[in-house]
């Protein structure tokens, strides 16, 4: 398995009240996998999310990314992991708005110590992959929504990681441009055969995954075929 939890749990103490935001969760997910975690807002799926990816510690349980239990490693261990395994597809795209569209792509490869000319192949090539050869040196205040979800996932997927974090990624988008975006995720999924993590309150995002996850006052359980 790639991704691995065992009995994770989080608990956020506020003014002496605690709230139990993950309650022994244990999922499986493969390589190549493109998994929702479906749930209502509070529901705990964004905390899951954080514990995954390492964003934030559980409060107990592990952790097991491709062997490997990420809640025992050093915050410096933690973040180059971080940078190997894995990208991140945010609701509100978080693109830097004084950097241009192939700018904002190459910004993870720079910081790894690629060359700019490589930084700027690789990140050339990911924008003509998600459809935006058109629109490379626009700023994020110059692109549509789908467009700047577009560069946000290529940026996500140009260090090539092998899981994609994918928060909310359609929340910020019309209907119709969001299941245009859940089409060229999909696509992405089977061409790479990288592994996506999607957190959604949406059910129509469930349609693109091949395992469901239903989240609910921080217990999460598989969704079966038959419910």
């Amino acid at each position: 398995m790639l991704i691995k939890t065992e009995n994770l749990t989080k608990v956020y103490k506020n003014e002496g009240i605690e709230v139990h935001a993950l309650k022994g969760v244990n999922l499986e997910i493969a390589e190549g996998e493109m998994v929702s975690i479906l749930g209502p807002s509070g529901s705990g799926k964004s905390t899951l999310l954080n514990c995954l990816s390492g964003i934030d510690s559980p409060t107990s349980g592990k952790v097991i990314i491709d062997g490997v239990d990420i809640t025992t490693l050093s915050d410096d261990r933690l973040t180059e992991f971080r940078a190997k395994y894995m990208g991140f597809i945010f609701q509100f795209f978080n693109l830097i708005p004084v950097l241009n569209a192939v700018e904002n792509v190459e910004l993870p490869l720079l910081i790894q110590g690629y060359s700019e000319k490589d930084a700027r192949e690789a990140a050339e090539e990911m924008l003509i992959e998600v459809g935006l050869k058109d629109r490379m040196k626009n700023f994020p205040n110059m692109l549509s929504g789908g467009e700047a979800q577009r560069v946000a996932i290529a940026r996500a997927l140009v260090t090539k990681p092998k899981i994609v974090w994918a928060d909310e990624p359609t929340g910020a988008l019309d209907t119709k441009t969001g299941m245009n975006i859940m089409n060229l995720i999909q696509e992405l999924n089977e061409k790479n055969n990288q592994t996506f993590v999607i957190v959604t309150h949406d059910p129509r995002i469930t349609e693109y995954t091949q395992k469901t996850f239903e989240m609910d006052s921080g217990i999460l359980r598989l969704k079966s075929s038959n419910d």
